[in-house]
């Protein structure tokens, strides 16, 4: 009998372990820094996509990749993430959103759906919305209309601590397939010194299923509440992995009690 308890004991000491140790797992693993993949969509029929993988290092600085495809070639695209730090659901726009009925969606257009500049993608050089026409210091597209970007920037708390509600939009489009920024589609709106095509978006992305406080809304590339680039997933597995070992340590202590028992 003594044997018996001393073993339901072991098993009742073990369970409460290997579960603080389930707990504990994913406080490690967010430790280590958010980090969201973004999938690019085009607008504007540009045949624009791209994915985007932002990651938090500490509080004041964010790696963000970039590889796109059908870009306009050769050309330099503005990229900016868009959104708010202050709680407000900002997404990506679509076609309806072409208030004027010319055919093009402008950024003036777009701006309400996916927000003000929050900061400039640049390649170099300052990074806040007043660089966000700074197309010598934009990554332009290759000769297949390719671009990859990779940068390391310093930012706010705010923005860290935000990050989901942050939209990425790249610019610069080609209704003509001329493989060039031409004002076919006039000036824009934003700096009549450039053409519409220069400025208007290409394409636009947000985290699946990340908005602020609410089930995302708007256009198609707000998602479905996919987990897709969903924070540090892989806390979940490692809190599954040690529920799963905890269970199994209670079951062998259980077996074991039941054998000492018929021995007993």
């Amino acid at each position: 009998m003594t044997v018996q308890r001393t073993t339901r004991l072991a098993a009742l000491i073990a369970l409460p372990a290997a579960l603080t140790l389930a707990v504990a797992a994913p406080s490690l693993a967010a430790g280590t820094g958010k980090a969201y993949q973004i999938d690019l969509e085009q607008l504007n029929d540009s045949g624009a996509s791209g994915t985007v993988m932002l990651s938090a290092q500490g509080t004041n600085k964010l790696n963000v990749k970039i590889e796109a495809e059908g870009l306009t070639p050769g050309q330099p695209h503005a990229q900016h993430l868009h959104g708010s730090t202050e709680g407000i659901d900002f997404h990506c726009p679509d076609a309806s959103d072409d208030t004027d009925g010319d055919g093009i969606l402008n950024n003036t257009e777009a701006t309400k759906d996916y927000g003000d500049i929050n900061i400039s993608l640049t390649t170099s050089g300052d990074t806040t919305p007043d660089s966000g026409l700074a197309v010598d210091r934009m990554p332009a597209a290759d000769a297949q209309g390719k671009l990859s970007y990779e940068r390391t920037l310093a930012v706010s708390p705010d923005v860290i601590e935000h990050l989901k509600d942050l939209h990425v939009v790249q610019h610069g489009i080609d209704p003509n397939g001329n493989k060039k920024y031409d004002f076919g589609k006039g000036k824009s709106e934003l700096d009549p010194k450039l053409p519409q095509e220069a400025t208007a978006p290409t394409n636009c992305g947000m985290v699946m299923g990340a908005a602020v406080g609410s089930v995302p809304v708007g256009g198609v590339e707000t998602g479905s509440g996919s987990t897709d680039g969903m924070e540090a997933p892989g806390m979940f597995a490692a809190g599954g992995l040690t529920l799963v070992a905890a269970a199994g340590a209670l079951a062998v202590a259980r077996q074991r009690a039941r054998r000492s028992a018929q021995n007993g």
